[in-house]
Parts: C-alpha cells; sequence; structure tokens
C-alpha cells in the first residue's frame, strides 16, 4: 500500500522547472485562488470531537463501509471482514476470504489482499457487499459481490463481477478503492501493478522516475504495459453499471468505445499510479481520487521531474497522465534502459505509447493536469499541505442534512481530503463549477493515527479508519474513528503536561504541572494516573507526589470538565531510584560564537547522585550543522534527559510510520539501526545524512525518503537518540573531557553552527534501566549572513547575484542580533554589496540603550569590550543622508 505499503516509495518529491509552462492557465487560476485560503469564518476547530469506537484490534485494516444501522464493516488486507454492532458496541469476524497478501521471494513486500469494500446503495434491501480482492489461487485482482446473512459473509453467494490479471512476486501498487456514484455506477480503482524500485544488477535503472523500462524480463519495470496501456485495466479509475444477476454494462461516456479492440471500455479514468481512495460526488457525479506518486526526490532535465502526491477530479473520462506526466502535466521524457539516452519530453496532446510491452493504443488521449499536486518538501502552489512524507487519500464531498447536519453549514459543498502519513485533513472550497479555490485545515485539534479510508454514514457523519503507526502489523492505534461536532458543551484543551524532574533517588518527590483550558469556561478536575495504580485527583492544575518504591511510572492525567467532558494528556515515565545524571559543559571564551582558526577551550563535567561517574560511559563529539538566526538555532547551554529530546523530535516527524523501537516495520527497528552502526564513530552524522538525502538498498528494496525540510540540528538530535539504543554498556569518548578545539578556516559556510556535544549514560538499577543525559552548546560562526538577520526596521530582504541581501530602503533603519555574549568580542565589520558613507551605532539591549560603538559603514566598528557571562541584544543603527543606501550581505564578529 503506498498503496499503503509503498508510502515510502512516495514519501519523496519534486517541481519540474522546464514544465513550468505548461498547463499555464491552469496554474494562474489556482495560484490567484490561493490569496484567499485565509479565512476568519472557519467553524472552532476544538468543537470537533474524536470518538473512538473500536482500537487494537485491527490487524492491516484498508477500507470501511458503514451501513444503514450504523453498524460498520472493516476490511482487513489479510482477508477478514469484521463488524462492529452499534448496538453493542463489540467487533467481530463477519467472514474471511482466502487472499495472496504475502510473496515468497525474500525482501520482497506483497501489497495485495483484501483491498477494497463498498456496501449496495440498496443495501437496506439486498443486502449486498462489494468486495475487491487478490484471490490466493489465482494471479488477478477480483470484484465481486456477497449478500451478508446474520452479520456473517455467505461465501456461497459470491458473484464474479471482473477480474484481470495483475503480476505477482512483486511489489507494488494496488489501489482497490469501490464507491457508488448517486446514479449507482460502480467506481473501483486499480494501481499499476509495476516496480518503483531499480532493477537489481542493472546499469541504467528508474532512480525514482517513470519506470519505462521496456527490455525482455523486466516487464515489472515498465508502467507503460499497465497504466500507461489503454487495453489493460491496470492503473486506472473503472466505471460499471451493475445488472441485478451480478453482471454489468458499460454506461456511456466512459473513456473508450465499447468494441475497439485496442482499448477496454471499463475504464473512465486511465494514467493512474496508485489511486489508493477513491470518492464520488452524489450530487455532482464528479469523481475524486488521492495518487500516490514516485520517489524521485529532484528534477531531472535528462529524466523529468520529481514525485508528487495528487489530488484529482474528474468531471468525466479522461487520462491523467501516469507514466509520462505528474503533477501540472510536468512531463517525463522517453529514456533508453540499454544506453542511459534520454529522448524526448512526453507531449501532453498525445502521448505514444511505443514499448513492446503495450497492447493498446499507439497514442493514449491527452493527459490532464492535476487538481492539487505537491512534493515530499515544501508546495509553492499548495503551501497548506506541509512538508514531509506523502500519501494523498480523497474523502467525499460534505452535504448537509436537512434539518439535522451533524456539522456546520459552512461545510456544505466542500471536499474533504487527508493524508496517511502527514496526518491532517484538509477542507477544500470550489467554484460552483468545481474549480479550485481554496483549502484550509479540518479537525486540526484531532490526532490521526494514519487514517487509511473516511465515509460519510447515514447519520451525515465523518467515520474514520485508522490503520495505525506501523507496517505490516497489529497496531495498537489502529482503529474506528467517530468525528462529532459539539455544538454545546466542550472537552478540556490540554497544552502540555509539565514534570519539573522526571527522575531521582528514593524518595523521589514528583512535582507535575499540567497546561488546560476550558473552551467553555468551566471549572476543571484532574484526575492524576501516577502508575501501578495510583490515582490522585486534584481541583488545581498541580500535583506533588512522593514515591517510595523504585521503578517506571508512566504519568499522565485526565482533566474533566463539571459535566464530565474530558481530555487526556500524554504520558511521560518517570523514574524513582534512579536519578539522571549531571553533565556540564565549561567553555572559557565567548559562548555565542567560534572564529575559524582560534582555539575553542572546554570542559565537560559529569556528576551521577548516588553512584561514582564511569569515563568511560561519556561520549563528547563537536559536529557542524546548518543553522538560522542565533536565537533561532538555540544557541547555547541546553541540558536535558536524551529521551526527551531526539525521542521527542522523533514522534513528531513522520519517523514513527515507518519504524518502531524494537518491532520490525516496513523499516528496520531503531533498535538494529543502534546496533549496526554502534562501532562506527561517524554513525550520527552518516545516518543524518541518509534521513535528510534518502536512501536505498541498505534494509531491503523499500526505499527510505528524504527530508530535506528537515532541520539538520533536529535531525542530529533523532539519530542521537536511536544510538543510544544499543544494548552496548559502554561508549568510548570520542574527545577528551577536557580539551581545545579548533574551527578550520575551510569549513562548509553552509554549516555555520559547531555543536559541542556531551552525552553521559550511569549503570542503572536492578529495577531501572540506564538513564542517560545529553548537554550541547552551540556556536555561531561569526560571520552572520544577511538571510539570518530578521529583525528589520527600515530595511528590506531582496537578492542580488543569487545572494539574500538586506537593504535600506528608508533614510535610518536598524537591526539586531540576539542571544550574544560579548565576551573577547572587539568590534564588528559589515560586507557591503556596494559603497556608503552611512554611520552606524552598536547598542546594548535596545535602541537606546548604552553606546558600545560608532564608527562609518564601509570600516570595521569597534565596540567597548564587555564581559559579563550575559546574553544580550545587540542592536545596529544607521544613520545617515549618503544617497547610496547601504546594502549589506554579511556582518562579521571580530575576535579580540
Amino acid at each position: 500500500m503506498k498503496t499503503i505499503f509503498t508510502l515510502a516509495t512516495s514519501f519523496i518529491a519534486i517541481s519540474f522547472l522546464y514544465a513550468a509552462t505548461l498547463n499555464k492557465n491552469h496554474y494562474t487560476q489556482k495560484k490567484i485562488a490561493l490569496k484567499s485560503e485565509n479565512r476568519i469564518d472557519t467553524p472552532n476547530q476544538d468543537r470537533f470531537v474524536k470518538v473512538n469506537l473500536v482500537q487494537g484490534e485491527f490487524t492491516e485494516p484498508t477500507e470501511l463501509a458503514v451501513l444503514p444501522n450504523l453498524d460498520i464493516l472493516v476490511a482487513q488486507r489479510r482477508g477478514e471482514i469484521l463488524i462492529y454492532k452499534n448496538q453493542t458496541k463489540k467487533l467481530s469476524q463477519a467472514g474471511k476470504l482466502d487472499v495472496y497478501f504475502k510473496t515468497s521471494t525474500p525482501d520482497v513486500n506483497a501489497e495485495e489482499g483484501l483491498l477494497g469494500m463498498a456496501a449496495d446503495p440498496k443495501f437496506a434491501i439486498n443486502k449486498y457487499i462489494y468486495l475487491f480482492y487478490s484471490p490466493f489461487d489465482q494471479s488477478v485482482n477480483r470484484l465481486s459481490r456477497f449478500k451478508l446473512v446474520n452479520d456473517k459473509i455467505d461465501k456461497s453467494s459470491e458473484k464474479i463481477i471482473l477480474q484481470f490479471y495483475s503480476q505477482r512476486e512483486i511489489c507494488c501498487h494496488t489501489g482497490g478503492s469501490i464507491a457508488f456514484g448517486a446514479d449507482n455506477l460502480l467506481y473501483v480503482s486499480t494501481g499499476d501493478n509495476s516496480t518503483p524500485f531499480d532493477a537489481p544488477k542493472q546499469q541504467y535503472v528508474n532512480n525514482g522516475y517513470a519506470p519505462l523500462d521496456n527490455r525482455k524480463g523486466l516487464e515489472q519495470y515498465d508502467s507503460r504495459r499497465s497504466a500507461g496501456n489503454t487495453n489493460d485495466l491496470r492503473g486506472k479509475i473503472l466505471r460499471i453499471k451493475l445488472n441485478d444477476d451480478g453482471t454489468y454494462s458499460i454506461p456511456d461516456g466512459n473513456l473508450f468505445p465499447k468494441n475497439d479492440p485496442k482499448s477496454k471500455p471499463e475504464i473512465y479514468v486511465m494514467g493512474n499510479r496508485n489511486p489508493y481512495r477513491i470518492s464520488v460526488d452524489k450530487k455532482t457525479g464528479y469523481l475524486y481520487w488521492g495518487e500516490v506518486g514516485p520517489d524521485a526526490t529532484n528534477d531531472d532535465p535528462s529524466r523529468g521531474p520529481r514525485g508528487y502526491d495528487e489530488v484529482n477530479q474528474a468531471r468525466k473520462a479522461g487520462n491523467f497522465g501516469w507514466p509520462y506526466f505528474i503533477g501540472n502535466n510536468y512531463p517525463y521524457r522517453a529514456y533508453d534502459y540499454t544506453n542511459g539516452q534520454s529522448g524526448n519530453p512526453f507531449d501532453p496532446a498525445g502521448a505514444i505509447n511505443n514499448s513492446p510491452n503495450n497492447t493498446g493504443l499507439g497514442i493514449i488521449p491527452p493527459a490532464q493536469p492535476a487538481f492539487i499536486w505537491y512534493p515530499y518538501g515544501e508546495s509553492k502552489e499548495f503551501p497548506q499541505v506541509g512538508s514531509g512524507g506523502r500519501t494523498a487519500m480523497a474523502g467525499p464531498v460534505y452535504y448537509a442534512k436537512p434539518g439535522a447536519s451533524p456539522y456546520p453549514a459552512y461545510y456544505n459543498g466542500k471536499l474533504i481530503i487527508y493524508e496517511w502519513v502527514r496526518g491532517w485533513v484538509k477542507a477544500v472550497t470550489m467554484s460552483p463549477q468545481g474549480d479550485y479555490k481554496s483549502m484550509e485545515p479540518m479537525l486540526s485539534k484531532i490526532s490521526l493515527n494514519a487514517p487509511i479510508d473516511m465515509e460519510l454514514g447515514p447519520d451525515g457523519k465523518l467515520y474514520i479508519l485508522e490503520y495505525g503507526k506501523g507496517w505490516f502489523s497489529k497496531n495498537p492505534d489502529a482503529g474506528i474513528t467517530r468525528i462529532d461536532y459539539l455544538k454545546g458543551n466542550r472537552p478540556p484543551n490540554i497544552e502540555d503536561l509539565e514534570i519539573a524532574k522526571t527522575s531521582g533517588l528514593l524518595p523521589y518527590k514528583l512535582a507535575a504541572k499540567v497546561k488546560a483550558t476550558d473552551p467553555d469556561g468551566d471549572a476543571l478536575t484532574y484526575v492524576w494516573n501516577l502508575g501501578n495504580g495510583i490515582k490522585k485527583t486534584t481541583t488545581v492544575p498541580e500535583l506533588k507526589y512522593t514515591y517510595t518504591v523504585a521503578g517506571e511510572y508512566p504519568v499522565s492525567v485526565l482533566v474533566l470538565d463539571k459535566i464530565k467532558a474530558s481530555s487526556k494528556s500524554q504520558v511521560i515515565p518517570v523514574f524513582a531510584g534512579n536519578e539522571h545524571p549531571n553533565v556540564d559543559i565549561v567553555l572559557n571564551g565567548n559562548k555565542s560564537f567560534w572564529f575559524p582558526n582560534k582555539a575553542i577551550d572546554y570542559q565537560v563535567l559529569v556528576s551521577d547522585k548516588g553512584a561514582t561517574v564511569n569515563k568511560e560511559r561519556i561520549y563528547i563529539s563537536n559536529t557542524y550543522t546548518e543553522g538560522s538566526d542565533l536565537a533561532g538555532a538555540q544557541l547555547g547551554h541546553q541540558q536535558a534527559a536524551q529521551t526527551l529530546i531526539g525521542k521527542t523530535l522523533m514522534l513528531k516527524s513522520d519517523c514513527s510510520t515507518c519504524h518502531k523501537i524494537s518491532a520490525t516495520s516496513i523499516g528496520p527497528a531503531f533498535e538494529k539501526v543502534s546496533a549496526k552502526y554502534q562501532s562506527d564513530p561517524k554513525a550520527v552524522d552518516y545516518l543524518a545524512n541518509k534521513v535528510m538525502k534518502g536512501s536505498s538498498g541498505v534494509w531491503g528494496e523499500i526505499p527510505m525518503p528524504a527530508h530535506p525540510a528537515m532541520k539538520e540540528a533536529e535531525v542530529k538530535k533523532i539519530t542521537e537518540w536511536i544510538m543510544t539504543l544499543s544494548n552496548k554498556d559502554a561508549v568510548a569518548a570520542s574527545l577528551p573531557t577536557s580539551g581545545k578545539i579548533t574551527p578550520a578556516n575551510n569549513v562548509d559556510k553552509k554549516k555555520s553552527v559547531l555543536t559541542l556535544k556531551a552525552t553521559y549514560t550511569d549503570a542503572g538499577t536492578a529495577k531501572l534501566k540506564p538513564l542517560t543525559t545529553t548537554n550541547t552548546i552551540n556556536l555561531k560562526r561569526n560571520e552572520i549572513d544577511a538571510s539570518e538577520i530578521n529583525d528589520l526596521k527600515g530595511f528590506e530582504k531582496k537578492e542580488v547575484s543569487g545572494a539574500e541581501v538586506i537593504a535600506l530602503n528608508e533614510n535610518n533603519g536598524d537591526f539586531s542580533l540576539s542571544h550574544v555574549d560579548l565576551t573577547n568580542i572587539s568590534g564588528f565589520k559589515f560586507n557591503l554589496v556596494n559603497s556608503s558613507n552611512y554611520e552606524v551605532e552598536i547598542r546594548l539591549d535596545n535602541t537606546g540603550g548604552e553606546l558600545l560603538g560608532k564608527s562609518k559603514i564601509n570600516g570595521n566598528t569597534m565596540i567597548k569590550s564587555i564581559s559579563d557571562g550575559k546574553f544580550h541584544k545587540i542592536y545596529f543603527i544607521f544613520k545617515g543622508a549618503d544617497s547610496e543606501k547601504p546594502v549589506i550581505k554579511s556582518v562579521t564578529v571580530i575576535s579580540l
């Protein structure tokens, strides 16, 4: 399934520059529409409430069907059909199909199985259920009709409607979603059944671009045989008219005629890679689907665009491009896999399919651009979708139920889209003609665990199937969720749970505080769960408790309002009987900046209450990373338990979608990664680079997506945490506990932050695991680029010769730098693009503060030396009447 399971195969994304002029009017319409996205009349998002109907009882759920009596059927990829009874609130098995869901080929994941489910529009009368699945004994994907009798699937009632060949023992892309239109036409999506990874032992490979390899024996790497083939049902969305006897006819308006030997009349939409979730607007008849896109991380002039996921709209039958186009009809190039030579870009007016694996027309229909498209990184066209791993899903178009609408009428006619990886839900506003106008967050206060299907029930409410964060497994967070909208009382909002000290020797005194508010102004009650069955209730948001028995205790709090509406905080583990060690880094010199060729004198001091410090457990390193302005780079001293830094950042990212700490998912367990690289002194940097740039082939054929939008410093905190998971007791110090570090003159200009990091892991106790503390000091390079200066008055940012500068656009102006230690600082130099006779004053803490120095801007401005050990805000005030206003490309800090 990235599909869902090749989520990994389309985490990456891109924009294709040489195709930017294609469909210009289409793009311009969308760009103008985006200007109106900031809305002020959106309903309060905290009135949406997540109601968990079932949780922790599913193994790879794929699609749900809400029945007229609000019972819910759930399909599981391994073949089970489960039924949730609305009256009893119980889940049971309604049936099981014998499906192909696992390959016998090492390191190759199958994504087939029981893929899709829908209830007949007349289910209350005929009890028909439609299932799209991969029978174990035949290499086909099959659409069948079954009857539900006494809450059981009657397998003897199966009526095979249609089936088509699907190549097995390969990965990936199945599609499999089923939806009915208002006219009772049935739509079913199918994947391109092609391998997006590189063919083994070949010189010329896909590299994440369109799979166009037509060499004999490598058919699975050629999507022109399926999605680009007019005579194949793979990589399509089919539309058929069902008859009462289980046969079907071809409705008018499909893409191809009924009697053409070079095409299939069932095809409504072609050119699909993995249309994993589809929906039909019951009023307009428009079809929507999320298209899971390819993996290339960058545009390549010789191959084509980077990968995009898409949300698409079909108002009529059409070709949506794959594998010839992606996104806004960005074209791929023909490619010869025997010699690596590129051909011309494909023509959107009618791409040529000359693959020997093609059984259909030689020229395919004109390509339609995507409705919404976005890469792995930030999207210029659709910034609200964010960045990160990507798996686009299309939900329903919402229409209020007359007289009893569960949600505000504000959402009437809006398309609901959602993301399996990123976890967001958006409401898309369209014109009466269906043109895109804007999108906005919906359910933004609700956390979803990999939503894989979404359906409007007969009560008008959203029902969401959550796959859970883990692959090919029974996930404890998988479940069925109903979304309610509270027009009256709302539950409390919990912002944060704070614990002053998460560990201590016995007796350990816990001091906890929760930040919670009630949107309706009610008084709150706090029920504290302190672990091991210990509970305390307070009417204030604070609690003090003393533990006298050693152990690890999960601490959380349930916050209730006056009518018992409640919210639960996150769980924070605390440790009684052992205390996190203290790690301190002492610098003899400036604590804000590093200077090329000037030694940094440091000393690391470690203490461990109640134990003797083992120096072999101390790990000290220095690295250079990309950084922003002084405050934004979080410079200076930071001490915290390692698990509260790297692990927290990991959980906030999409890493947990593919990796577990101990269990195997689509990616290796973090503990295995830690063990594999434990003896490598450069492991932290190596792993961080793999996270940032992506990688493949180390743990199997599924590639790890690139994360270029993540901050390098945060990625390194994650990889450092991963490296603490190994069972090895000691880590050798890579630097001595005291010494000097001399930064070289040739450090990469982008690596502007030097991080000195010290970590100590204690020995633990008989009842408690070892505890780790890390302390860091971050120092900024003494040359500060204009792009890193943000507190501007009278200045504006602009680009000169490809570099960002700040230019004075008024007669006078100022900017400031925060978090500046002036120890051993003698002055500042302004590196100008032009010459200017402006005067600059340097003042302490505010624009009227102590004058530290004053000079003409075109020379060095020497300042009064201050060594008070404090961090200050330094203001640079520019005055003058020179016609040549200063344009500054950087500021250099001068050391004594």
